[in-house]
């Protein structure tokens, strides 16, 4: 692959050099197959660069390719009727209870082929795609047995086959009960979900392993213990944690050196502060906050003063946050939760890259790959601040459009 030089460019590099966005008003980038070779000010641009034939992108603004670093999106038919129940009155817990919630999209996925699975994912996947997503998070976890799981996974690995993005995958076979183990989550554990992550990881299927620590889902000792499994496989974890209640298994995540905890509407400093020790990054999902209409905010102000991370993410999921679109999730993120602009772009760029455990990208620097956004916008701010429109000029993946 050629080398490509970008002229005439604003650059948000989101390196934390003390100026916000890690802007580079009248910036220059040098591609070099599917890496970063330099970027910087025009004016500093090495001589050895200076000869390429250069793109003049006008001034529009170039930021690293967007992540979202928390989705379901592999999934069988949809919770429409739920969302109604909601706004008739019933709460997530009652939805859940009932019936309905995770275990009702589980049916739906059981019966739903490879090819079924991943045709459905597509357009949500084209849909972030459009919006300068380069790389994705997706979640097991509406399968509840050893098949259905691996064919969610084998359908999240295709789809980075189908469509230029890179795919992460988590193991979530922790994410809910289903009705045949009802009462018995601990059999669960030992009979399916224990034996399908190990079934999952032989064959190549997983790159961490998540769970769901909640009152209608699985306690702090049974984490420990799909914990414990991810250790013995040398798989690195997240959690779903303090999102209705405080079970203190952001704590327990961090104990166990955990990539991330996500939701945390009920964190509480204690859990703050042991992400902090443990540099885990608190990744908020206002999508699911929106949807669900919670009134706990996540303690955003305990996460700046402890200088945790803090990531952005979509929840794309058929419940809780029918979501596909990280613009929205980012002016959200403003709007609901008060972070600032800068905040919110770092969280699907530079925290986000970091909530996966990649060091490779979320950030313009030399050394890192080659996935580009460019915005028709003259400051990073618009792109919290827009709502329902998308500025994206072009996305650039592995040095390749």
């Amino acid at each position: 692959m050629s080398k490509r030089l970008f002229t005439n460019a604003s650059l948000a590099t989101l390196v934390e050099t003390g100026t916000p966005y890690g802007l580079i008003a009248d910036g220059a980038l040098v591609i070099d197959g599917d890496r970063i070779a330099w970027a910087g000010s025009a004016k500093d641009l090495p001589a050895d660069w200076a000869s390429l034939d250069g793109e003049d992108l006008g001034g529009r603004l170039v930021t690293p390719g967007l992540i979202d670093c928390h989705t379901h999106v592999v999934f069988g038919g949809n919770r429409a009727r739920e969302f109604e129940m909601r706004l008739e009155g019933a709460s997530y817990e009652e939805v859940a209870r009932a019936g309905g919630g995770i275990v009702s999209t589980v049916g739906a996925t059981r019966a739903a082929s490879e090819d079924a699975l991943l045709a459905a994912a597509l357009p949500r996947i084209d849909a972030l795609i459009a919006e300068g997503v380069t790389t994705i998070e997706i979640k097991s976890g509406y399968g509840l047995d050893r098949e259905t799981e691996l064919r969610m996974l084998r359908t999240a690995r295709r789809i980075a086959d189908q469509r230029p993005i890179r795919v992460r995958t988590s193991f979530l076979g922790a994410h809910a009960i289903p009705p045949e183990y009802k009462g018995r989550p601990d059999a669960y554990l030992d009979e399916v979900c224990l034996p399908a992550l190990e079934a999952a990881h032989a064959e190549g299927l997983v790159d961490a392993v998540d769970g769901f620590c909640e009152g209608i889902a699985f306690s702090p000792e049974q984490i420990a213990r799909v914990f414990d499994k991810a250790r013995e496989l040398a798989l690195p974890v997240k959690l779903h944690a303090e999102q209705l209640s405080n079970l203190g298994g952001a704590a327990l995540a961090a104990s166990y050196g955990a990539l991330s905890a996500d939701h945390l509407e009920f964190l509480d400093e204690a859990g703050v502060k042991a992400m902090a020790a443990s540099g885990s990054v608190a990744v908020l999902l206002p999508g699911a906050f929106y949807t669900l209409r919670e009134t706990q905010y996540p303690p955003l102000e305990l996460l700046r003063r402890h200088k945790v991370p803090v990531a952005l993410a979509s929840d794309c999921n058929p419940g809780s946050s029918p979501l596909a679109s990280l613009l929205i999730t980012m002016n959200m993120g403003c709007t609901l939760f008060r972070m600032t602009p800068e905040e919110a772009l770092a969280g699907v760029t530079r925290e986000a890259a970091r909530a996966l455990g990649l060091t490779d990208q979320g950030t313009l620097e030399a050394g890192k790959r080659a996935d580009l956004a460019i915005w028709n916008v003259n400051h990073p701010a618009e792109l919290s601040y827009r709502i329902g429109f998308n500025s994206l000029e072009k996305r650039i993946f592995g040095g390749s459009r």
